[in-house]
């Protein structure tokens, strides 16, 4: 079977998935992923059995990086055969690109090259994080780009059973998630996953916080309180669902499990099957980080979400 060539694109401070997600798909030198720069990704991938790497008969074959020092280094580190000078040369040369970073104002510059070029590409968590940029998406999968973008709480593995059924909590009346780092980029880690228990219908957003310590309330048409407490120096991402007939609290543990999982889902789509889940929920999603931000830039206002979806569709 002829192998499905990917090309990992773009690096930003704070983030090693050009690392670790190539790592996934083609394996890793032990001794250059020590020298990452990310601690925890050579322990979380030590930890993986030799099986356990490989994507879908799928290979990250180019990488390009903001910093070119950055190119030779997750190169060494992740197997790549081909480091380019340029994100355009990978045009002609792969099937599909994954843009591997999470500061959503810079995406639509970032992928356009691809999308017009009519490959399929993946986009890091957040996808958008401002209402024009929501729109320039939009535009692109309504005319028939091939785009996907998600965070990778989506599949965590320990939520798994809450995704299924939340029947034997009887009513959800409250749903509260912890998250590190700023809302701009993480806050869709835990948006995601509650948005996987409660479906869509997100009434309003309001951040009485302040940048690196959000406190977002959001309410669902369905009668459920959500809060998110996004800190930047917090540890830990626990979900608690509190219903009529009982409460848990669900750590995430398994993060290796939940990136590759992404992964899979999205060359599955890239080599041309059905999208995994509505681009709406996406879109969605976005509609809530932009509130988030609109909320705590404007004193703690409620924003209601029909606000954004208006503008988007103005």
């Amino acid at each position: 079977m002829e192998t499905f060539k990917v090309a990992m694109l773009g690096m930003v401070d704070g983030n090693g998935h050009p690392y670790s997600w190539s790592a996934m798909f083609n394996g890793y030198d032990k001794a250059a992923m020590e020298e990452c720069g990310f601690p925890v990704i050579p322990r979380y991938l030590e930890k993986e059995p030799e099986e356990n790497f490989g994507v879908e008969n799928a290979r990250v074959t180019h990488i390009w990086t903001d910093d070119p020092a950055d190119a030779v280094r997750v190169a060494a580190a992740s197997n790549i055969a081909h480091i380019v000078k340029n994100p355009e040369d990978v045009i002609g040369e792969v099937d599909a690109v994954i843009i591997a970073t999470d500061k959503g104002n810079e995406h639509v510059w970032r992928a356009r090259p691809f999308v017009e070029a009519g490959l399929p590409v993946f986009i890091d968590k957040p996808m958008a994080d401002n209402v024009a940029d929501l729109k320039v998406f939009c535009d692109w999968v309504k005319n028939g780009a091939r785009i996907m973008s998600s965070s990778s709480l989506r599949y965590t593995k320990e939520y798994i059973p809450y995704f299924i059924s939340t029947h034997e909590l009887g009513e959800l009346r409250y749903i509260n998630m912890t998250m590190m780092k700023s809302w701009e980029r993480y806050g869709i880690h835990a948006l995601e996953p509650v948005f996987r228990i409660t479906g869509p219908g997100f009434v309003s957003v309001q951040n009485t916080g302040e940048a690196g310590r959000d406190m977002v309330h959001l309410i669902h048409r369905d009668g459920m309180d959500v809060t998110i407490a996004s800190i930047y120096d917090s540890a830990g991402s626990d979900l608690k669902l509190v219903g009529t007939g009982g409460s848990v609290c669900v750590p995430s543990k398994d993060s290796y499990y939940s990136f590759r999982t992404q992964l899979q889902e999205f060359i599955r789509f890239a080599k041309g099957g059905e999208r995994p889940y509505p681009f709406t929920e996406t879109v969605e999603l976005m509609e809530l980080v932009i509130a988030g931000i609109r909320s705590r830039n404007e004193g703690g206002r409620k924003v209601l979400v029909s606000e954004i979806h208006a503008e988007l569709k103005g």
